[in-house]
């Protein structure tokens, strides 16, 4: 079914095809695949390369995605640079090693016709055992819900039009994606789809949960009070 979009834009987006997704890559070629296997019925695959040297841009290229090559690691600047390429009217972007639930363009199209919702998320699931990283989920999925507050390795679905309104991504290295959260709530609001999208467990398993959630808290802390992100960038 066609929908009047928010915005007044007249689209399909339950159809994969009318979505343009935006990878922001670095030495991914271990997961990257994975996930590519679940795009390829999308109109645009943008893979956005920081300076992999794994194999991760010669896989994207044989999979069939479009790579760009930017100058330097900097996951703000990539997605801002995919967002800029995209030719299709809906934007999703979304982490280099997660896996999407089945019909996921479908799941964020319900969502995002709900009359004053601007852009949609999906709820995290980490791919890892153990019941920290379960209480980990539960907290994710209240602030995601209550605060309207989701991060990037949830992924984010918004129009295009939205995108550019609300200015897109900066090029910043760090909170690329709280930053434009915040801009986002001002315009409407951020929902969350009822399915999960699975990530890797690999950052918690190395410095383990409770000090990487207070690591990231503090950082976070820090961005708020206006510390440069080039530098939070080097202490994470």
């Amino acid at each position: 079914m066609w929908a009047i979009w928010p915005l007044g834009l007249m689209i399909d987006p339950k159809n994969p095809d009318n979505w343009s997704v935006v990878i922001p890559v670095l030495n991914e070629v271990e997961l990257l695949g994975g996930l590519l296997a679940q795009l390829q019925d999308v109109g645009e695959l943008l893979v956005v390369d920081g300076g992999s040297s794994d194999g991760s841009c010669e896989l994207a290229l044989l999979m069939g995605a479009k790579l760009l090559r930017f100058s330097c690691a900097n996951r703000g600047a990539q997605l801002a640079h995919g967002a800029l390429q995209a030719r299709c009217s809906n934007l999703f972007f979304v982490h280099a090693d997660a896996r999407l639930p089945a019909g996921w363009s479908g799941l964020v199209a319900n969502c995002l016709e709900k009359p004053g919702v601007i852009a949609a998320a999906f709820r995290l699931k980490v791919q890892a055992p153990g019941w920290r990283l379960r209480l980990l989920e539960l907290l994710v999925q209240l602030r995601s819900s209550w605060r309207e507050l989701p991060y990037g390795d949830q992924g984010l679905a918004i129009t295009k039009q939205t995108y550019w309104l609300v200015g897109g991504f900066q090029p910043i290295p760090l909170m690329e994606d709280l930053d434009l959260v915040q801009r986002l709530k001002k315009l409407g609001s951020l929902v969350i789809a009822p399915a999960a999208i699975t990530v890797s467990g690999r950052r918690w398993q190395r410095l383990g949960v409770w000090r990487s959630c207070w690591r990231n808290a503090k950082l976070r802390a820090a961005w708020r009070r206006g510390v440069e992100s080039e530098l939070l960038a080097k202490l994470y």
